[in-house]
């Protein structure tokens, strides 16, 4: 294999390796701030915004390996089309990462208000946002149009779900001594949707690099 191959090779493996951490590391994040919602536990919700700064450093650590890469290999086709999708799946990445201290913070607020028997539909929400970050990553990995694909299904049912819990709670606020719970729960409900959005976004470029076109799943 001709040398500059093989180090342009090295490059992307490192690129992949690299998204695939900060992946871990945003899902990871958002697992801890539902559980920390679902306990009450406030040092675990600090500890998921405390632990953003690392998801952003990682983040623009990949977007200078792919400007390097793209500066120092002058790659073609399927590898340019790889590197600058990379570039945006960071992105979306280091997003869903905010999403996840968003939902943090909320605990923090929710810290004077009493204890919430039901999350509603937010377990359910959680669960399908979490795997289609997962997902889409291995389709990115896996250069899998069809896997990424197949992520518009799981969008719908946290849509579903959304929809579901704006009404239960909307139904609930004719108390006023839920009003403000209800508010929270509806700002979680709205970031775990987001972060389904984010994954379909990572998604579409997943198909961007197989194919070299633009398709709007969903």
């Amino acid at each position: 294999m001709h040398t500059a191959r093989r180090s342009l090779d090295r490059e992307l493996a490192h690129l992949l390796d690299k998204t695939q951490q900060l992946s871990s590391m945003v899902v990871e994040a958002l697992e801890r701030a539902m559980q920390a919602l679902h306990t009450r536990d406030i040092e675990l919700a600090r500890t998921v915004v405390n632990n953003d700064k690392y998801v952003n450093t990682l983040r623009y650590q990949i977007e200078e390996d792919c400007l390097r890469t793209l500066a120092t290999q002058q790659p073609a086709a399927f590898d340019l089309r790889l590197i600058v999708a990379t570039t945006h799946i960071a992105v979306e990445l280091e997003r869903i990462g905010d999403h996840a201290c968003s939902i943090a913070n909320v605990v923090e607020r929710m810290a004077e208000e009493d204890q919430i028997n039901s999350l509603h539909k937010l377990p359910k929400m959680a669960k399908h946002a979490q795997l289609m970050v997962t997902k889409s990553i291995k389709a990115f990995v896996n250069r899998d149009a069809e896997m990424a694909l197949s992520i518009t299904r799981r969008e719908e049912k946290i849509d579903k779900h959304y929809e579901a819990l704006f009404h239960e709670t909307l139904n609930e606020m004719q108390s006023d001594d839920y009003i403000q719970r209800a508010t929270f729960l509806l700002w979680v409900g709205r970031h775990l949707e987001r972060v389904g959005d984010r994954a379909t976004n990572i998604a579409e470029r997943v198909v961007f690099i197989v194919s070299g076109e633009f398709v709007e799943i969903g």
